[in-house]
């Protein structure tokens, strides 16, 4: 059980909130399990659209394993930003000094920033904000027109919805690519990335679509990318014939059933060799029954 404790801070956007909430929930829902808290200075938190919120204020402790996640609030700057006490900052530096994850949305970089958790790091925030967030932190390394930066178990994430795509993020670091992408699917979100290594799996780059047979498809996929697959078998998963899939995997993703899967087995053996598997091994673990196709396909421009 992952435990994520969030942050309020008043005036608060719902969506920063929310939007991570409903991933981790849903991921909940399938399987992955997650316990959400909500931690406040004050029990009473009014957001930024008005909504009233109850959070407890005794911490609910965080351990190696769990996520403390700091939502943004309404704010043009930074100045007069919240100012959270010397032990709520403490307890997030500890948090990350024990081996746990911290992350925030929007103008939440703001706190970790007052916690001295983006000191030499890369971090971004809402466009609106990031030069001011370079000036007040100097030792930041602000990232500009990305969607999420990770570094060192600090998570960072531009304006409001990006949320969404944070958490999806730390789902597929937890768990793998294809349950972020069960979580989007079931959300109805595209399973977007911003410029970390984790958007060029092709578990998430071929999800941009609202095909539920295809999905369905790529699940099956997903799981046994490395056995023989049978087209017959994928059609029945995906509840359509044959050429129904063939057509709609090819519109959907720009490719065959057959070409992703062996997407996915050149991404994953190219991830084994950068890891000391020679290359025989590599083949032999991603389903290929001898290094030659491996070899041949890595040659291809995936």
């Amino acid at each position: 059980m992952v435990k994520v404790v969030f942050l309020l801070i008043p005036r608060l956007h719902l969506l920063d909130l929310s939007g991570p909430a409903q991933v981790f929930s849903t991921a909940d829902d399938l399987g992955f399990p997650y316990e959400l808290r909500y931690y406040a200075e004050q029990e009473d938190i009014v957001s930024a659209q008005g909504v009233r919120l109850r959070a407890e204020t005794d911490w609910p402790g965080a351990g190696p394993e769990d996520l403390v996640l700091v939502p943004g609030w309404r704010s043009p700057t930074l100045k007069g930003s919240p100012r959270p006490g010397r032990e709520l900052l403490a307890r997030l530096v500890e948090h990350h000094r024990a081996g746990g994850t911290v992350a925030s949305v929007c103008s939440g970089a703001d706190v970790l920033g007052q916690a001295g958790l983006l000191t030499d790091r890369r971090c971004t925030t809402h466009h609106d904000l990031q030069d001011e967030l370079a000036a007040r932190y100097p030792r930041a390394r602000v990232e500009r027109d990305v969607v999420y930066v990770a570094d060192d178990r600090v998570v960072t994430s531009a304006g409001i919805a990006s949320g969404i795509d944070l958490a999806l993020h730390l789902v597929a670091e937890r768990h793998g690519p294809a349950a972020a992408a069960r979580v989007a699917r079931d959300m109805v979100v595209y399973a977007r990335r911003s410029g970390e290594e984790s958007q060029d799996s092709a578990m998430l780059r071929h999800r941009w679509h609202l095909r539920d047979a295809v999905h369905r498809a790529q699940d099956r996929i997903d799981t046994d990318f490395a056995e023989p697959l049978r087209l017959v078998d994928l059609a029945r998963a995906g509840g359509v014939s044959e050429r129904t899939l063939t057509r709609q995997f090819v519109e959907s993703t720009g490719m065959t059933p057959l070409r992703y899967q062996q997407t996915l087995r050149v991404e994953r053996a190219e991830h084994l060799i950068g890891h000391g598997a020679t290359v025989e091994a590599a083949a032999r673990a991603v389903g290929f029954a001898d290094a030659r196709m491996l070899r041949r396909l890595r040659s291809r421009v995936m």
